[in-house]
């Protein structure tokens, strides 16, 4: 049986930090809408406090988290432990979008490794933190992290990321605003 909390435990926050994958959710109102799930990786999650997280939202072919934290702030992160004993974790809450225009941006960064194409932080507030057993997730071998994202971004240069943004990440597949530029 699964436990739920409102903060992540000293334990579970070091339990965290070893893990090399995690998952993000949202949704858009609409009962139509596209629900969005993503993978995301390259050492780009950082826990704030036990009661709030941070991820670095890279440049990308859409921007649908983006936009449904902008229409209704709900999301939800999920870890599973794909080495040692099985454990499922959801971090649920409410996300909020910090830009390069926001005072907040440059504080947050200094928590990660300097790397080109971040358009955003997701930063979210806990509201309830959840465990399960994980016992049917398959076990697999961490090889090593993917450059081919950051070899892109450095092809692009900060000019060219911009104008992408531009042409790929104001509006979601559902028409819901992104991106302001």
């Amino acid at each position: 049986m699964g436990k739920f909390e409102n903060s992540i435990s000293v334990k579970l926050q070091k339990w965290i930090k070893k893990q090399k994958i995690f998952f993000v959710s949202t949704a858009p109102l609409s009962a139509t809408g596209h629900i969005n799930c993503s993978p995301k990786g390259l050492d780009s999650f950082r826990i704030i406090d036990d009661k709030t997280v941070v991820y670095e939202d890279l440049t990308g072919s859409g921007a649908e988290t983006i936009a449904h934290v902008n229409e209704n702030k709900r999301i939800v992160i999920m870890f599973c432990a794909f080495e040692g004993a099985p454990l499922i974790v959801r971090l649920y809450g409410e996300g909020e979008i910090i830009t390069k225009n926001e005072e907040e941006f440059s504080t947050i960064q200094q928590l990660f490794t300097p790397r080109s194409g971040v358009r955003a932080y997701i930063k979210i507030n806990l509201t309830r933190v959840s465990d399960s057993c994980g016992y049917s997730v398959p076990l697999y071998e961490f090889k090593q992290d993917r450059d081919v994202l950051d070899k892109w971004f450095d092809r692009k240069g900060e000019d060219g990321l911009v104008q992408y943004q531009k042409e790929n990440n104001q509006i979601s597949l559902d028409g819901l605003k992104a991106l302001d530029f």
